[in-house]
């Protein structure tokens, strides 16, 4: 569904608003995906080419997070052999990694065939929105307070609630976080671990993606991607650490009506489908 007027955008403004819609929702509870696919629906922005932006702009959101905490991450690659948190957060991130990966190996293009559209992320977002409002008015309990302090289980158990984010609009954030935070971690690890995570698993994704789409890829596509790829670098870098700050002293209710309320208006926008 084209909006009347977008779809005749130039192609880079085009490009910087998506790169921007990118950046901004790919690291809190709300679904980059499910904006992605939504927005580029509005902007009439689809098609191979359009799959292959959205892999170059998501890399541009990962550097973001890689720059931010460049220090920390350098140090654990650098103590590695011989510092125990360094080998214990390792371990933990492959931990986590793996349910995701191996349930996404087998239904991969079961996912994209089916569920990629704007149906599904709108009832998604609206799950999503009801069960942070659950989690929310239960509070669990909080036994760690911070990443070093994750025991493996744990872990192991962030990356259970991560396969939820296969479905587009639940957002690989909002199951990371929650599923920590349910899991006893502070809103602040949680947050936290959700980011670290996010590096080895969104640079896996984007690589299997350039590898199988590659080809798609054209030099004449150069200055769109540049632009996409620069708004989802510097857009990340303000809401990253914006929303840092926001969870040390705030819940994620917010983020929940804002899902139901989003999710609401795609069933309305697009209604007729399920007639």
């Amino acid at each position: 569904m084209e909006l009347s007027g977008l779809a005749q955008l130039d192609p880079l403004i085009k490009a910087a608003i998506l790169g921007v819609v990118e950046g901004a929702t790919e690291f809190i509870p709300v679904s980059s995906t499910g904006h992605l696919i939504v927005v580029g629906d509005w902007l009439g922005f689809d098609g191979p080419g359009a799959k292959s932006f959205e892999i170059v702009i998501q890399l541009g959101a990962i550097l973001a997070i890689v720059w931010i905490y460049r220090a920390r991450l350098a140090k654990v690659l650098v103590t590695a052999r011989r510092n125990p948190a360094s080998q214990q957060l390792l371990w933990n991130l492959a931990l986590a990694m793996l349910p995701a990966a191996l349930v996404g190996l087998f239904t991969h293009e079961a996912i994209k065939r089916y569920l990629f559209n704007p149906d599904v992320v709108a009832v998604a977002f609206i799950a999503g929105g009801l069960i942070i409002i659950a989690i929310e008015r239960w509070r669990p309990a909080m036994r760690i307070r911070g990443v070093d302090d994750i025991p493996p289980r744990t872990a192991l158990g962030v990356g259970m609630a991560q396969v939820l984010s296969l479905v587009p609009g639940t957002s690989r954030s909002a199951a990371t976080i929650m599923g920590g935070y349910c899991l006893g971690l502070s809103r602040e690890a949680a947050t936290e671990f959700s980011f670290f995570l996010a590096i080895p698993v969104m640079l896996a994704a984007t690589g299997f993606e350039l590898a199988t789409n590659h080809r798609l890829l054209d030099a004449s596509d150069a200055p769109v991607l540049v632009v996409g790829f620069l708004c989802a670098f510097l857009t990340a870098l303000v809401v990253v650490r914006a929303f840092l700050r926001y969870v040390a002293r705030n819940t994620f209710i917010p983020f929940a009506w804002y899902r139901i309320a989003f999710g609401v208006l795609l069933l309305l926008t697009y209604g007729s489908r399920f007639g």
